[in-house]
C-alpha cells in the first residue's frame, strides 16, 4: 500500500445501514486513473464484490459524491454505487443479511488501474442494523413468532408490524432506529410446501401483542409488507380492527396459493400457481409473472381481498419492472375497487425500472435468486440504478406515511408491566 494515499469514509467509517457515506481518496497523482473496489461477505459465506474506475482531479483527489465512474459495475456519478452494485461471482445470489445484531461489513479499497494486486489504500465500513439503545427481543406467542424492536426512551412510539415472506430483521431493526416499535413476523415459519392454509388469527395475535407493548402510543398499528406478506397485510386491514396504516409493496391484491382462514372458517379461496406458465430463460432463472391465476378474471374475483372494508389508510407501492407478478394490474385493481366504493383512503407510488425485491437503501441489488415459495430460481426484474434510487425514495416515503397516520398520544401509553 502507498503511504501517501488516503481512503476516507465521511462522516464516519461506522454508520447505520441506511446512511450514505462519502467515499474520498487523497494523495494520488494528478489525473491518475484508479480502480475503486468494495467487497463483503453475507451470512451464508458468499462473497459479493463491485468495482469502478475513476480519474483523480488535478490535485490527486477522487470524491464519489462528485466524480463519475468511467467504467466497471456502474458508470456516472453514483456516490453509493459500490454498495448497491455488489454482486457474487456466481449467478442468482441474494445477499443474505437478516440478523440485526451483526453489522454489514464492507471493505473499500483503491488500486492502481486494473491491478487488483496493487492496492494503494483500504478502509472498512461497518454498517449497523441496530442503533444505540434499541432493544431486540425474540418473542413467541401462541400462534406466531417474531422479533420485537423497541427504541430507547420512554416514548410514546408508533407501532408497526413488519410482514416479510421469510424471517428477516433488517427492515424492522432499521425502522425501529427511526422511532418505531416494530415487530418482525414472517409469513412462513415452516416450509411453504407444508403450509395448507393461512390463518389470519395468527397475525391478529401479533397485532394485539404489538398494541399491548408499554411504549406504544399510537391508537392503532401500521403494517409494512412485501410480496406474499402483502395479501396478509390487506386482509388484516380489511378484517382486523386497529390497523391504521398499511404499506403494501409488490404484493398481490388477492389471496394466493393457499386459502385464508379466520375464526375457524375459510373466508377467501386462493389463486393457484401454474408452473406450466413459467417462462424459462437461458440464465437458468424463470419469469413467474404469468404463473399465478389472473386476479381480474371473473372466475377469480372471489379471491380478491375486500379492502373496501378497511378503516385505515393504504400506501400502495408498485415496482413497474417486477417480473414475479403483474404488480401494476394488482395496484390498479385495488385503486379502482376503493374508488368504486367511494373510498379515498389510499395513495400510490410507482417506480419505473424497479424490480420485486425492494429493500432498505444501499442493499446489494438482486436481479435473480432462488424463491423459497415456489422452489425455483426466478428473475425479479429491475435495472440496478433505477432500483437503488427507488429504494432510497421509498424508505423516506414509508416513514413519512407512518408518521402522518400513526399519531401518538402520551395518554395512550400503557402502564409498565
Amino acid at each position: 500500500m502507498s503511504s501517501q494515499v488516503r481512503l476516507r469514509l465521511l462522516p464516519s467509517a461506522r454508520c447505520l445501514f441506511d446512511q450514505p457515506v462519502q467515499v474520498k481518496v487523497e494523495g494520488l497523482r494528478s489525473s491518475q486513473v484508479v480502480t475503486m473496489r468494495a467487497r463483503s461477505m453475507d451470512e451464508k459465506g458468499v462473497v459479493f464484490s463491485s468495482s469502478a474506475t475513476y480519474r483523480a482531479d488535478g490535485s490527486g483527489k477522487v470524491d464519489l459524491l462528485r466524480d463519475p465512474s468511467l467504467s466497471g459495475s456502474y458508470v456516472g456519478v453514483e456516490p453509493m454505487g459500490l454498495l448497491w452494485s455488489l454482486k457474487a461471482d456466481a449467478l442468482h445470489k441474494y445477499f443474505f443479511k437478516n440478523n440485526a445484531l451483526q453489522p454489514h461489513v464492507v471493505k473499500f479499497s483503491v488500486h492502481e488501474e486494473d491491478r487488483e494486486d496493487r492496492m494503494l489504500a483500504e478502509v472498512t465500513n461497518e454498517r449497523l442494523l441496530i442503533g444505540n439503545g434499541v432493544s431486540r427481543v425474540p418473542v413467541k406467542g401462541r400462534n406466531f413468532q417474531g422479533v420485537l424492536f423497541t427504541p430507547s426512551g420512554d416514548g410514546p412510539f408508533p407501532a408497526v408490524l413488519d410482514l416479510s415472506t421469510f424471517a428477516s430483521e433488517k427492515r424492522a431493526s432499521l425502522l425501529s432506529n427511526k422511532g418505531f416499535v416494530v415487530l418482525a413476523v414472517p409469513v412462513y415459519s415452516d416450509h411453504p410446501d407444508n403450509v395448507k392454509q393461512t390463518n389470519l388469527d395468527h397475525f391478529k395475535e401479533a397485532v394485539d401483542f404489538l398494541q399491548q407493548q408499554p411504549k406504544v402510543g399510537s391508537k392503532g398499528v401500521g403494517i409494512v409488507s412485501q410480496s406474499k406478506g402483502g395479501e396478509i397485510a390487506l386482509s388484516l386491514a380489511a378484517f382486523v380492527p386497529g390497523v391504521e396504516a398499511t404499506v403494501w409493496i409488490n404484493g398481490c391484491s388477492a389471496v394466493s396459493l393457499v386459502p385464508l382462514y379466520y375464526e375457524n372458517q375459510q373466508i377467501i379461496p386462493p389463486l393457484l400457481f401454474d408452473t406450466n406458465k413459467m417462462i424459462h430463460t437461458e440464465s437458468g432463472a424463470s419469469i413467474i409473472k404469468y404463473g399465478l391465476g389472473n386476479p381480474l378474471a371473473e372466475k377469480n374475483k372471489g379471491s380478491l381481498v375486500p379492502i373496501e372494508q378497511a378503516k385505515g389508510r393504504f400506501l400502495f407501492v408498485a415496482a413497474e419492472d417486477d417480473l414475479s407478478l403483474d404488480i401494476k394490474a394488482c395496484m390498479d385493481q385495488m385503486v379502482e375497487r376503493l374508488k368504486h366504493h367511494g373510498k379515498e383512503n389510499f395513495e400510490t407510488v410507482r417506480y419505473p425500472g424497479a424490480g420485486h425485491l425492494m429493500e432498505p437503501p444501499y442493499s446489494p441489488y438482486c436481479p435473480s435468486s432462488f424463491s423459497g415459495v415456489i422452489s425455483y430460481v426466478v428473475l425479479w426484474g429491475g435495472e440496478a440504478r433505477a432500483h437503488a434510487a427507488a429504494e432510497v425514495h421509498l424508505w423516506s416515503k414509508m416513514q413519512e406515511f407512518f408518521r402522518t397516520h400513526l399519531s401518538c398520544d402520551a395518554a395512550q401509553t400503557k402502564p409498565k408491566l
